[in-house]
């Protein structure tokens, strides 16, 4: 495929309008195979274009004459969902394809209302999706191509039932899509038993332009690892999002950040999706420059120029490392990966880096800035009497 050229006209408007250049590797790889038809299982890092590898080749293939639902995204999450149909406008504006956002936690009676205007794409949780077809409110019958967004999330919150359930929906010739950051054999077996001779593509990052994102580490005590988070803030233009391993730390850590006069935003798993709603907004607009979050409340996040993903609690294995890392440096750009750990964590971290193939450097801060290792200062010379060394005083 000749990059971008081939695509319909307003794609590639819409490409450029958006300020791409070049395909990704992903993008490369899978959308002539999308545009043949074929089902597909990708694997590729956060941040490399999974989500434009897919649309692009479906909202080509998007009959606006037809007003019938003909194509479906199936997210793990509400912003998830939020975000990839915020794309799919971004692409559509100049063309008559509408599309709609279907997620749990919202008003189903709005949903169908919406639903009475025959958009032709949808992008829901799985969960709300299953729910409108059994109401018998969102038909099937017409829908080419299923897309299963973050894989791998989708058996970790266990919606991979509904997933199926789904998909049982739709006609056999449907086109069937699973795109993940990471593929396990699990995901791979399932997929297979619902896929017709799928190709499975994996983008390495060996073949992925050279990262922009440094990946260091901090060494402290346990209890100081809240003034290294408040003395990484203090930096300058800082916008980052703390990892921490379960929400009942969070409400803690906000307290004595904002004890230490730092204005933090918190993301629950279970909060209301208002409030998730205001607190990623806020975050977005730069209204405070830490988000602090756990690996569930985070799924599916895609927030643009995070400067800096800090790790205040080791990542339970090179996964998450990956997962939670691949928010900074999106697409290309520059961000820092800090790893804020004890002494005895060091060798767990050095094997995420020999795994990755990623060097984790070790720093230190002195002086409101990151240094290889901090300078010795020179020790105060002893005052001299008549030219002589002064002798410490026995009092």
């Amino acid at each position: 495929m000749n990059g971008i050229a081939e695509l319909k006209p307003f794609l590639q408007d819409a490409w450029k309008k958006a300020g791409f250049s070049d395909l990704t590797a992903i993008q490369e790889r899978t959308i002539p195979l999308i545009r043949e038809g074929k089902d597909i299982i990708a694997e590729s890092p956060t941040g490399t274009g999974k989500t434009l590898a897919y649309l692009l080749p479906i909202l080509e293939k998007i009959n606006p004459d037809l007003k019938n639902l003909q194509a479906v995204v199936l997210a793990p999450s509400r912003e998830l969902v939020m975000q990839i149909h915020e794309v799919i406008q971004k692409f559509t504006q100049t063309v008559d394809i509408s599309s709609i956002s279907l997620i749990g936690g919202a008003d189903m009676k709005r949903q169908i209302e919406k639903l009475k205007k025959h958009p032709q794409i949808a992008v829901g949780t799985p969960g709300r999706i299953k729910e409108l077809i059994q109401a018998k409110k969102l038909k099937m019958h017409e829908v080419k191509t299923i897309v299963v967004d973050e894989v791998d999330q989708m058996f970790q919150s266990n919606q991979m039932d509904p997933v199926q359930d789904v998909v049982k929906t739709t006609l056999r010739d449907r086109q069937l899509l699973f795109f993940s950051a990471t593929v396990s054999e699990k995901a791979e077996k399932t997929a297979l038993t619902m896929m017709r001779e799928p190709e499975v593509i994996r983008v390495n990052r060996s073949e992925l332009p050279a990262s922009a994102v440094e990946h260091i580490y901090f060494v402290c005590e346990r209890r100081d690892k809240v003034d290294v988070l408040r003395r990484i803030l203090k930096m300058g233009e800082v916008k980052a999002i703390a990892f921490v391993k379960d929400a009942a730390q969070l409400e803690e850590l906000a307290s004595k950040l904002n004890h230490k006069g730092v204005s933090v935003g918190v993301l629950q798993g279970e909060a209301y999706k208002t409030e998730r709603e205001t607190v990623m907004k806020n975050f977005r607009a730069g209204k405070f420059s830490l988000l602090l979050t756990t690996d569930l409340a985070a799924r599916g996040l895609d927030i643009q120029a995070v400067t800096h993903v800090i790790h205040m609690d080791l990542p339970e294995d090179v996964q998450q490392y990956i997962h939670r890392s691949g928010r900074t440096g999106r697409m290309g750009a520059a961000g820092t990966v800090i790893s804020i750990i004890t002494v005895n964590q060091e060798g767990a971290l050095k094997k995420f880096s020999q795994e990755l193939g990623q060097s984790i450097e070790k720093k230190e801060l002195f002086m409101g800035e990151i240094v290889e290792k901090r300078p010795k200062l020179d020790k105060p010379r002893p005052r001299t009497q008549g030219g002589k060394t002064a002798r410490p005083s026995r009092k």
